[in-house]
């Protein structure tokens, strides 16, 4: 259960939680074009509280808008400045942010040019995404039935909300075989990503992640583990990966906003490594943990302050 908070901001005015309601006539809700995006305040070891990496999550919000061809009514600026004054009015030290730009109702079908857009940003607090144990030992996964969208076929670079029906179908399926979380190829069979994180395999010292040309999301997170690895000395190789290598892999974490730094111990029945978490991922984990609660202040641009 979503953990209830005071206000959801609407349309410029902040709402009663509970009043917060769309028509059932949403276009957004019938055919599934609309844009969102995710992010993490964290209260750090000065006890401010601190959205991280809030202009990168905005920024990609207004590119699947772009993508999308929804033309939403507030700049980057206004919505920046929204998410922090959500946090306030609610009283949070830590919480998830959820900004979303939607079609609202009017005609129905395919192509409705003139029906309203609406945005909205929603507050609460939400752990450990796959839960705290997966944090701390791993998790098993399953590649799934269910691929990834062909770069052709959607925008694999939106986070568009009808584009997930395909994430939660994978994960439906991951988790009705008694595993943890799904990952998914793409088109061709290449490895592409979790239902909602992107992927990374350690192999003989190597960090190497699907590159940004394959049907992935680019996630924030993902540039953020990227940076952090080889400012830690890492070797990071952005290229495909076969489905074989995967299964070869000395470690495999998950990474994304809600997932954080999510270390894989298995993978199809298939141990990784000795199936417990693996030294580099740990170190990985340990320093992005210290930049977003810690004391680690190497990145202030990453840091928002409520």
């Amino acid at each position: 259960m979503v953990d209830k908070q005071k206000k959801i901001w609407i349309d410029g005015e902040f709402i009663d939680w509970d009043e917060a309601k769309v028509h059932v006539l949403t276009h957004s809700l019938h055919y599934g074009l609309a844009a969102f995006d995710g992010m993490r305040a964290y209260q750090r070891s000065d006890g401010g509280t601190y959205v991280f990496r809030l202009g990168a999550h905005i920024e990609r919000l207004l590119d699947t808008c772009k993508m999308c061809m929804i033309q939403p009514k507030f700049t980057r600026e206004q919505l920046e400045q929204v998410c922090l004054e959500t946090l306030r009015v609610n009283g949070m030290s830590d919480g998830y942010l959820r900004p979303m730009v939607f079609i609202g109702e009017g005609a129905m079908g395919i192509y409705v040019p003139q029906n309203p857009v609406h945005t909205a940003i929603i507050a609460w607090r939400w752990g450990a995404y796959l839960g705290d144990e997966a944090l701390k030992n791993g998790i098993r996964a399953k590649i799934g039935s269910f691929a990834r969208h062909h770069i052709n076929v959607s925008l694999s670079k939106a986070k568009m909300n009808g584009q997930y029906t395909n994430s939660v179908l994978a994960k439906r399926e991951a988790k009705l075989g008694g595993y943890d979380e799904a990952i998914m190829l793409d088109a061709n069979g290449y490895v592409s990503e979790g239902s909602g994180e992107n992927i990374f395999i350690v192999r003989r010292g190597v960090i190497y992640t699907p590159d940004l040309s394959c049907s992935i999301l680019e996630g924030v997170t993902r540039d953020t583990v990227i940076t952090l690895a080889r400012e830690m000395g890492m070797t990071v190789v952005e290229t495909r990966l076969t489905r074989d290598q995967l299964w070869l892999a000395d470690e495999v974490f998950l990474t994304g906003t809600a997932a954080e730094i999510t270390p894989v111990r298995e993978v199809d029945n298939r141990a990784i490594g000795q199936g417990t978490v693996g030294p580099l991922t740990k170190q990985i984990q340990t320093r992005f943990f210290d930049v977003v609660r810690g004391s680690d202040a190497s990145h202030p641009e990453w840091l928002t302050r409520v």
